[in-house]
């Protein structure tokens, strides 16, 4: 008898958690759809030879300091770098949790309830999946075209220029 409360506890505990997850998955897709909408404006303007940087405005009015700097880009890439490791987790308790309530519709032949649940689980776990691996290749190309700009920002310092890209 204390087992079953317990479980059932322990279940109706855990479910409070599915719309939550399910809402931050939709933010994270969001947010790396923009982010991937960002970086190929981003890729247009350097191709073009047309960008101003950020980094080398920040540069430029901060005066250079390299470990600053790598700093900086560091806050600039936090939110993509959590959000491709966190979501796959995400991605996951949002299939575990449904999945409690279609095993149990399985056990007692409720087709359509195991249908239900499933879709829920596999949905949730595929745009977490999609999310995270969008924002760990924006996060990737970022992370190097920033470094890339910041050597070069080194360069011109120890060279005695201080002009922007």
């Amino acid at each position: 008898m204390f087992i079953n409360n317990l479980e059932s506890v322990l279940y109706q505990v855990s479910a409070i958690f599915l719309v939550p997850c399910l809402l931050l998955i939709v933010a994270a897709l969001a947010y790396t759809l923009y982010a991937l909408g960002a970086l190929l404006a981003e890729a247009s303007l350097r191709h073009r030879g047309r960008l101003a940087s950020s980094l080398s405005r920040h540069a430029n009015r901060e005066g250079i300091r390299s470990d600053d700097l790598e700093l900086w880009i560091m806050r600039r890439l936090e939110l993509l770098r959590l959000t491709s490791r966190v979501t796959p987790m995400l991605g996951l308790v949002a299939t575990l949790i449904p999945m409690g309530p279609a095993l149990l519709a399985l056990s007692e032949n409720d087709t359509a309830s195991v249908g239900s649940n499933m879709v829920v689980a596999f949905s949730g776990v595929t745009l977490a999946l999609i999310a995270a691996s969008l924002s760990f290749v924006v996060l990737n190309i970022r992370r190097r075209w920033l470094f890339e700009e910041l050597r070069l920002i080194e360069q011109a310092s120890e060279s005695g220029n201080t002009g922007e890209r």
